[in-house]
């Protein structure tokens, strides 16, 4: 029997490095069923999130609320949000945020005249009517607050009959972890 020591010196190295890149079936078949887990998992809290999102996120468009340029709920503004006050009437452990939006045209004469200086103020005044109303008809007031963003994330404005502006609420729900009783 002859070995060819040049044939081996290249050979083995060779046969160590494979040995050292590989790993055992087991725990190559244990990382794979762990990967599938993950993404599983992931994949269900993805769902969930979504799922909560739908359920608990409403958007009103604000010029069914409010009257063109004004930040006091319309009669068919409270009409519209009713349908909103047994979902929140039932909430225990919860956030209720309501979130006031407009477009980013300058707030006009007649709302500065009233106090109203930029679009914060003028969202932030429509959600807080948002919230009033919500309280009045017996949503807990410790679980719901309101937020303005004013022109910091303008709606798209869409042609409204007269003015071109446009305006919405967004209601957004979480659900809070009971406290810890210790």
């Amino acid at each position: 029997m002859t070995i060819n020591l040049a044939v081996t010196a290249r050979v083995i190295p060779l046969t160590a490095l494979m040995l050292a890149a590989c790993v055992s079936k087991n725990a190559y078949e244990q990382q794979g069923q762990e990967l599938q887990a993950a993404r599983a998992q992931a994949a269900a809290e993805q769902s969930q999130v979504a799922k909560m999102q739908a359920e608990n996120k409403w958007v009103v468009a604000g010029d069914v609320l409010f009257p063109e340029g004004g930040y006091q709920l319309s009669p068919s503004g409270q009409a519209a949000l009713s349908q909103y006050v047994p979902r929140l009437q039932s909430l225990q452990n919860a956030k209720v945020v309501v979130y006031g939006y407009t477009d980013n045209l300058p707030v006009g004469p007649a709302l500065q005249r009233a106090g109203i200086k930029d679009n914060i103020d003028l969202s932030s005044k429509r959600a807080d009517a948002v919230v009033a109303y919500f309280r009045s008809q017996g949503v807990n007031p410790n679980i719901i607050s309101a937020k303005g963003f004013g022109d910091t994330h303008p709606v798209p404005r869409t042609t409204h009959r007269t003015t071109g502006r446009r305006t919405a609420a967004s209601i957004s729900c979480w659900r809070v972890p009971a406290p810890d009783p210790g």
